[in-house]
């Protein structure tokens, strides 16, 4: 999963940073208001990919005595970084640009043949990196619907690379579209009207990305079909007889904290119960590889509060304290 991630990122770089010098040029040619917005756009891009490089790479660290449980969560900072300047360097310049440009259309300006062909060969490089995207999106789909997909990814690198290309689609042919009528009606107003629409498209993206990444940045839980199967194991581990409760969440795309409680059988002693704890670790490691820490805490089927005052409860005959 993760050489997938960093194969799309770097196919994305390597297109995003040759389209953003190919829109400059003609931006500058033919005066183009929303082939501006698209070169900032590409540009925005190409630093976003490098973000999610670096997101991947700090990741890598082993963990320290700053760090504990390790840098992991890099990967979901830097994603949400992306995913704020997306709406701050694209959304909001492009807006600007096409504001203007509809209070101040000021004609036809330069000519638009390179203008054309560099949004053609844009559009030809953008689905370049969106096929990359995509392969790796069918690959993590694994025959789940798209909405569940999304909902369940923890690893938000391919998601944001995906929906950025979706939306760098979007805004080339809303550019195009502008740019043509432009020099087609002899108005500038179209342009500005392109620009605009790369700029809302670029908000709605970045609105998304933000709330995506925020779940993950702030710790997600592994998935419903995950937990289940977790549930399922534990309760059919030897000399467990209770699952209290189960706490997981994402360190990063490929790194799970669990916390759980359970119940043993009552004859069960304090060395066996260690082998059943140790047993449930491996059963658990085995099927889901991704649950890296795994904490396991033994408790009392019943309210400890009730424990607390019930005088029977408060000692077993064996002079150890009751449901260990």
């Amino acid at each position: 999963m993760a050489g997938g991630s960093q194969s799309v990122v770097i196919k994305a770089l390597a297109a995003n940073l040759g389209i953003a010098i190919a829109k400059f040029v003609a931006a500058f040619l033919s005066g183009s208001a929303s082939m501006l917005s698209e070169a900032v756009h590409s540009l925005a891009d190409s630093g976003n990919q490098f973000f999610l490089m670096l997101g991947m790479r700090r990741a890598t660290r082993r963990e320290d005595a700053i760090h504990e449980f390790g840098y992991a969560g890099e990967r979901y900072f830097w994603a949400f970084i992306v995913a704020v300047s997306l709406f701050t360097m694209g959304a909001t310049f492009s807006l600007y640009e096409g504001i203007h440009k509809v209070l101040h259309p000021g004609g036809e300006q330069g000519s638009a043949t390179v203008a054309y062909v560099v949004l053609g060969v844009s559009i030809a490089l953008e689905m370049f990196s969106l096929s990359a995207a995509l392969a790796e999106f069918r690959h993590i789909k694994a025959g789940r619907s798209l909405k569940q997909t999304i909902d369940e990814a923890r690893d938000a690198v391919v998601i944001v690379v995906l929906f950025e290309d979706v939306a760098a689609l979007i805004g080339l042919v809303a550019a195009f579209g502008g740019l043509l009528l432009t020099h087609v009606t002899g108005n500038g107003v179209w342009d500005g009207v392109g620009s605009i629409i790369v700029g809302v498209t670029l908000f709605g993206v970045a609105y998304f990305l933000a709330q995506k990444t925020k779940r993950l940045l702030i710790g997600q839980s592994v998935t419903p079909a995950q937990r289940a199967r977790m549930i399922e194991l534990v309760e059919a581990s030897p000399g467990v007889r209770q699952l209290i409760h189960l706490r997981t969440m994402h360190l990063g795309p490929e790194e799970v904290l669990v916390g759980m409680k359970v119940v043993v059988g009552d004859d069960v002693n304090t060395r066996d119960a260690t082998q059943f704890i140790d047993l449930i670790e491996a059963r658990l490691r085995a099927e889901l590889p991704i649950l890296k820490r795994i904490y396991i805490e033994l408790g009392a089927p019943e309210d400890p509060r009730v424990r607390m005052t019930a005088p029977t409860a408060a000692v077993a005959g064996d002079g150890t304290a009751d449901g260990i």
